[in-house]
């Protein structure tokens, strides 16, 4: 009696890892699969009377043209308070609240993040510190595809009241 309940106890796990190391060494290949690269791909064509467009690339400023670019956006309340919500989506979490460097994300990074307070941040023109917000080092070049043109001379003008005396 003991023999069989010994037996029915073990044989399902055993069984099962049989069976399961079976499937695995003799098993279905995955040699011959169907799959088209995209060279040979042949593209419907496109629907009679549609224009091709090539969308728009806005790149940072290069070094000599970032010096004479100025924010077009005004110092208005409105303004601030957009730059204030722009920079909670794209720099709180590795510059901080107060823009000391000290997010919970950029606390781990080597190097960290930049004190926006700073007075060298302070002395950047508008066009330079877009620049330098948007094609910086470490981990921050990825601001050039995330922040959306529209989104950036706002947040330079937020920037700017980082480093006033409040």
């Amino acid at each position: 009696m003991k023999k069989l309940a010994v037996l029915m106890v073990l044989a399902p796990p055993l069984l099962g890892a049989v069976l399961f190391g079976y499937i695995l060494v003799r098993g279905p290949r995955m040699t011959v699969q169907h799959h088209v690269r995209e060279f040979q791909m042949v593209l419907p064509a496109p629907p009679a009377g549609t224009v091709a467009v090539a969308p728009a690339i806005s790149r940072a400023p290069g070094e000599a043209g970032a010096a004479a670019l100025t924010n077009p956006v005004a110092a208005t309340p409105a303004a601030l308070a957009q730059g204030e919500t722009y920079y909670g989506y794209y720099c709180v979490f590795c510059h901080g609240a107060t823009g000391a460097g000290d997010g919970p994300v950029g606390n781990s990074y080597v190097p960290r993040p930049a004190d926006l307070r700073l007075p060298k941040v302070a002395a950047y023109r508008d066009g330079e510190l877009l620049r330098a917000m948007l094609t910086g080092t470490g981990h921050e070049p990825v601001l050039e595809r995330v922040v959306p043109p529209g989104h950036r001379w706002p947040l330079v003008r937020y920037l700017r009241l980082l480093n006033s005396p409040r």
